[in-house]
């Protein structure tokens, strides 16, 4: 029997990005399976943070790093090629062992820290820049360049809303892999590989079918988030330099 060619995608995120509709994505391709940010419980366990469903994250996902990258590491279903895995950047601590990404294809989703700071907010407190992630992106992209060898793709939120089929063919010209129609549109409603937080955070996107039209916010900034929007523009500008 011929071995598949396995394509696995660690798709590196901050919160309040497009993350869960890029997972809707992939998800709705035939030849992919998907997982939602499987170091969330690890990630709560050894930050001592409180975040909303927090027992129930625990309870849902293991909170061992070894088990979490054993998981993902796995073979795929039958019916499967690429693995599609959405991830979120500040899930990760310092010295966490990050070999396992030389076998995945990495890249790294960015959006505007104003729009990131206004729609968290409205969510959670955001009580440091640590919440927004941008400085873990930073972190874990120069990490995974050292340890691959290889530029892990960047793309910008706002450029894939502006012209959602163009951008999916890009990235999957990065991945080696071919672009579906599919990847534009997808059913309405939850699904069983939605994180048990999906209740609080997505319901933007359980009500979506497809990539919104980007609409920039006019909102102003509160005036207690000022300083964390220049500490994570640094950020997101060293980034948005390497994007695609």
């Amino acid at each position: 029997m011929k071995p598949r060619n396995i394509t696995r995608i660690a798709m590196w995120s901050g919160p309040r990005n497009i993350s869960t509709a890029m997972m809707r994505s992939f998800e709705n391709r035939e030849d992919t399976i998907v997982i939602d940010e499987p170091f969330y419980a690890y990630y709560l366990k050894n930050s001592g943070l409180v975040h909303p469903g927090k027992d129930q994250i625990l309870k849902s996902q293991s909170n061992n790093w070894h088990e979490v990258v054993e998981e993902i590491t796995s073979e795929l279903p039958d019916n499967a090629t690429i693995y599609y895995q959405k991830h979120m950047a500040h899930h990760i601590l310092p010295n966490n062992d990050m070999k396992w990404v030389k076998s995945f294809k990495n890249c790294f989703l960015i959006r505007h820290p104003k729009e990131v700071i206004i729609s968290y907010s409205k969510k959670n407190e955001i009580k440091n820049a640590k919440d927004l992630g941008f400085l873990q992106q930073v972190q874990l992209f120069k990490k995974i360049k050292n340890i691959t060898g290889v530029t892990p793709a960047i793309f910008d939120s706002m450029d894939i809303l502006l012209d959602p089929k163009v951008l999916l063919k890009k990235l999957c010209n990065y991945l080696e892999i071919d672009f579906s129609n599919k990847m534009l549109k997808w059913p309405k409603g939850i699904r069983d590989t939605d994180g048990v937080w999906a209740s609080h955070w997505y319901t933007n996107v359980i009500n979506s079918d497809g990539f919104r039209p980007y609409n920039k916010r006019n909102e102003n900034l509160n005036i207690n988030h000022i300083k964390l929007f220049e500490e994570s523009m640094e950020h997101y500008n060293y980034l948005s330099s390497f994007k695609i």
